[in-house]
């Protein structure tokens, strides 16, 4: 209580002897405080300034900063926010003028707490923005360096620990794995970009998937040479160290064994390896050296010679280099329509670079599949992806180089008409053939979906993929029986709508499953359409989908035509997949074209940043609390 005994002197508004009203007053020590007093107490709006220079101003509670108010300092560093009890607790900002850091997001007991941004210098070159932990980043965040270098991942006591991504700009490379205490350790995928090499059209890289060991290959790893060799086997300390082997881009296999990068016997009969001679220490000599090795094709360049003899094994012995020959024929002869499908694809929601040179990614050749229809051949792209690469889990935004992206439509072709052209002399010719005609030539270009058919609707889309794509491997990992797979059913998706209360009315478990089915043209022969499995790229559209179900409200939607989609048979109201509900296909007149779109782009912003995203981080924490509580 502020009574005559505490204050030097009082200038201002009483009542009944006590202090009451508006004033100033004047304690011992030299402090002072002006605004409003309830009954002998700071209660109001007021400014305390304390003796050191120090002041506050803002809301007073029982005599205490207890609000919305402002922090001063003699430093000229403020703080301005929410205030308990004279602490920074709430929603405020920090701004120190003499460095140029600032700080703005949640505060508990004076600590940077929840979530926040923090700029380090007044250029705003250094930040962070993510999750907070008593001071320390810690949880999920994303770091900008002056360097122009970013990390997007988890953060441990100031250090990048758990799963994570690092970008090094200039350098051209990138980093998505595993981290511990600040470095690479775990499993992880080291990336880096090279510049044309050899007159290619297409930017090329080097790759390095497996383990790392405080921030060096060490353990076992695949190393993907841009010229298209593949070394498979153990490293140490950055270095192919141990037994391994190495696979040309036709195919062609050796075994030998490394020491600190020279090799030292072949293991095996087939052929002897290159002359290395001596360590190539520069990765891109390394990487034009190795791209000459075994590189025999005597039809297709070296930027389209691929890898098929997972096939040719399937093929007699002494028919597999005719079948090699008699499938890159083919692949020659339609050279120029794959590239022109590859450039474009490649360019499917990007700005164009300077030297106008594009990769494809993997979320890309989902899209090109799925436009060719191939999915209707009672095949899904879940299945498709272990047979056109090795690892078992691989990021959508991998690139693939020209010859890996003809390796996988040779495969994909092979895989769903094999049963029909089984009696064809040249089989892989021949399924090739008969995908490039049937489904390649007529579809290709013709793009579906919601993320890359609209130009505008993907640059607001693609502001929301990678998040999307931390949260789909969040939810993999929950839902999956394999621990180490990242694998999504319709069932996982239903279960993850329902356990972040996404359901309402307009958006049932019915809409969303029949999402799925239209998706994917499934027929009712299917044993379980709530098992079928779902890549990346379904899983997002389906979430843009439901965007429109979600916000779209009756009163603002443009004239339109509603075909229904009958409820599948097996689909009752006592199901516990199910409720009452009907899916609409909207047709849409030409002149509401726009007006839709400019919608759609409403609808998207609003259902992730109000709506999806909110609830992914509060069944987070909810999750992690409880997990707190168990132990």
């Amino acid at each position: 209580v502020c009574n005559f005994v505490n204050i030097d002197r009082y200038e201002g508004e009483t009542s009944e002897g006590q202090i009451h009203g508006e004033g100033v007053a004047s304690f011992h020590g030299g402090h002072e405080y002006k605004g409003i007093f309830s009954k002998g107490l700071m209660e109001g709006s007021g400014t305390f300034t304390q003796a050191n220079g120090v002041k506050y101003e803002g809301d007073f509670v029982c005599n205490l900063p207890t609000g919305q108010g402002t922090f001063t300092w003699l430093d000229g560093s403020t703080y301005t926010g929410e205030i308990s009890r004279g602490i920074r607790h709430g929603m405020g900002t920090y701004k120190c003028p003499r460095t140029g850091m600032s700080y703005s997001g949640q505060w508990d007991h004076g600590k940077r707490h929840g979530k926040g941004k923090v700029y380090y210098d007044e250029d705003q070159t250094s930040w962070y923005d993510g999750d907070w932990v008593v001071n320390k980043r810690e949880g999920w965040g994303e770091r900008g360096y002056p360097s122009g270098n970013t990390y997007t991942g988890e953060w441990k006591n100031n250090l990048r620990h758990g799963e994570g991504t690092m970008n090094w700009t200039k350098l051209g490379q990138q980093y998505v794995g595993s981290w511990k205490d600040g470095v690479q350790h775990g499993l992880g995928t080291h990336t880096w970009f090279l510049r044309r090499i050899d007159g290619s059209q297409y930017v090329q890289s080097n790759q390095y998937r497996g383990e790392f060991f405080e921030g060096q290959r060490h353990g076992k790893g695949i190393f993907y040479y841009a010229g298209g060799a593949i070394y498979t086997g153990e490293w140490r300390n950055n270095k192919k160290h141990g037994q391994g082997k190495l696979t040309a881009r036709s195919g062609r296999v050796f075994e030998c064994e490394f020491d600190d990068d020279l090799i030292l016997a072949s293991l095996s009969e087939d052929r002897a390896p290159p002359p290395l001679g001596k360590e190539i220490p520069d990765l891109n000599e390394h990487s034009k050296y190795i791209s000459q090795f075994y590189n025999d094709s005597k039809i297709l360049g070296s930027d389209m010679a691929f890898n098929i003899q997972l096939l040719l094994n399937k093929i007699p012995q002494r028919d597999r280099e005719t079948e090699r020959m008699q499938v890159e024929s083919v692949v020659m002869s339609q050279h120029v329509e794959l590239r022109l499908i590859f450039g474009f694809y490649s360019r499917l929601g990007r700005s164009s670079p300077p030297d106008n040179i594009f990769l494809l990614s993997h979320l890309q050749f989902w899209r090109l599949l799925k436009d060719c229809n191939v999915h209707r051949h009672g095949v899904t792209l879940t299945q498709i992806d272990p047979l056109i690469r090795e690892e078992k889990t691989f990021s959508p935004f991998t690139f693939m180089p020209l010859h890996e992206f003809l390796m996988g439509l040779v495969t994909v072709a092979y895989y769903i008409y094999r049963e029909d052209l089984v009696s064809e002399k040249h089989l892989l010719a021949s399924c090739f053939s008969k995908l490039m005609t049937n489904d390649v030539l007529p579809n290709a270009r013709n793009v579906k979906g919601l993320l890359f058919s609209q130009p505008d609707v993907t640059e607001e889309a693609l502001k929301y993929l990678n998040k999307c794509w931390e949260i789909f491997q969040y939810f993999c990992r929950i839902y999956s029986t394999h621990s180490d797979e990242t694998c999504m059913t319709c069932r996982h998706l239903l279960w993850m709508f329902k356990d972040l209360r996404l359901f309402d009315q307009r958006l049932t478990t019915t809409t969303l499953l029949q999402l799925l089915i239209a998706e994917n043209c499934l027929s009712d022969n299917w044993p379980s359409r709530v098992e079928l499995e779902i890549v990346f790229l379904e899983f997002f559209e389906v979430l843009l989908d439901c965007a429109e179900f979600k916000f779209q409200q009756v009163s603002d939607e443009p004239e339109e035509t509603v075909d229904q989609i009958a409820t599948d048979s097996q689909i009752t109201e006592n199901s516990p997949e199910a409720e009452e509900a009907t899916v609409r296909v909207i047709k849409i007149p030409e002149k509401e074209q726009s007006y839709w779109w400019k919608s759609r782009l409403h609808y998207t912003a609003q259902f992730f940043t109000h709506c999806f995203f909110p609830a992914v981080e509060h069944h987070i924490l909810v999750t992690r609390e409880m997990e707190k509580l168990a132990e």
